[in-house]
């Protein structure tokens, strides 16, 4: 049974995720699915390894010496993974493609720490989310980092980190935006097929606030380039110029007092990215130890 790791593996990640539910979602099959491995792991065995309960699993007894024995096999699989990269092809280019915010403003932060966690050189395309994906599933890149999952199933997706939406301007703004401030600003809003648009308007409803058709609209763009720039760019002596961008896009300019953020009262705009790979590459030694660095990354 032991030379079944994929049953193996299933049992570790219930224990480390705590939860069927959750190790579900992280391996990419059904709940059921995990039940099925779970209890052929028992039958095998001939005795119970888990108990569920309402806020999670216990281990038993028994359960607590076979994860102590599976997890010394894990450790040799990782140390065989890296042994195997150290004989693949130096020449290969792990290949990202990535969501606009992602791309410009995130990863670049990480490459140089990325190339030397693989040994390889790395390179980003930056487009949208479902350009991504789509690059994916043409085998065009190895991993997408991305802000909307794609409805196929040949995609396994892993949260990465939170995206806050802020507001901004190049004049001060109160900290906790009201209806009559919404209001009262000229708006450079985000195209109309924009999800960042959507989300805001998610935002904005559950706040009972009025939503982009009713604001004060100057111009509209998709370009969130365009959208800093005629910010920056607008008069400081009329009424404030706003746009709402992800907080990452402008920290640099809100650090050096170029722009000013502000934040909706009674909501906030967040959003998840993901991590994306081809499920038939969820044991690829590479596409591994990338998720395991981009999971340890802390992002301010």
């Amino acid at each position: 049974m032991l030379s079944d790791f994929t049953k193996v593996n299933t049992f570790l990640t219930v224990v480390a995720e705590k939860s069927f539910s959750k190790a579900s979602s992280k391996l990419g099959i059904s709940q059921p699915a995990v039940t099925q491995q779970m209890r052929f792991i028992e039958d095998y065995l001939d005795f119970k390894i888990v108990e569920r309960r309402k806020n999670g699993i216990r281990l038993t007894k028994e359960g607590e010496a076979f994860y102590n024995i599976v997890s010394k096999l894990s450790k040799c699989v990782a140390n065989a993974e890296k042994s195997v990269l150290a004989l693949i092809d130096k020449e290969i280019i792990f290949k990202f493609s990535t969501s606009y915010v992602v791309g410009n403003y995130i990863l670049p932060i990480f490459l140089n720490d990325i190339k030397a966690s693989i040994d390889n050189d790395v390179s980003i395309d930056v487009s949208t989310s479902a350009d991504a994906l789509q690059k994916l599933l043409d085998k065009k890149t190895d991993m997408a980092l991305i802000d909307v999952m794609g409805d196929t199933t040949d995609i396994m997706y892993r949260e990465w980190m939170e995206d806050e939406i802020v507001i901004f301007s190049n004049q001060p703004l109160p900290k906790k935006l009201k209806a009559n401030d919404l209001l009262s600003y000229k708006w450079v809003c985000r195209d109309r097929e924009s999800n960042t648009r959507d989300i805001f308007k998610d935002a904005l409803d559950s706040a009972d606030l009025p939503d982009c058709d009713n604001f004060n609209m100057v111009s509209e763009s998709s370009s969130v380039t365009t959208i800093i720039q005629t910010v920056l760019k607008s008069n400081k002596d009329d009424v404030p110029t706003v746009s709402i961008v992800s907080h990452h896009a402008i920290s640099d300019y809100v650090n050096n007092g170029m722009l000013y953020e502000a934040r909706l009262n009674g909501a906030e705009i967040r959003r998840k990215l993901y991590i994306a790979y081809l499920k038939e590459r969820k044991y690829d030694a590479f596409v591994d130890t990338v998720i395991d660095y981009l999971l340890g990354i802390k992002v301010k």
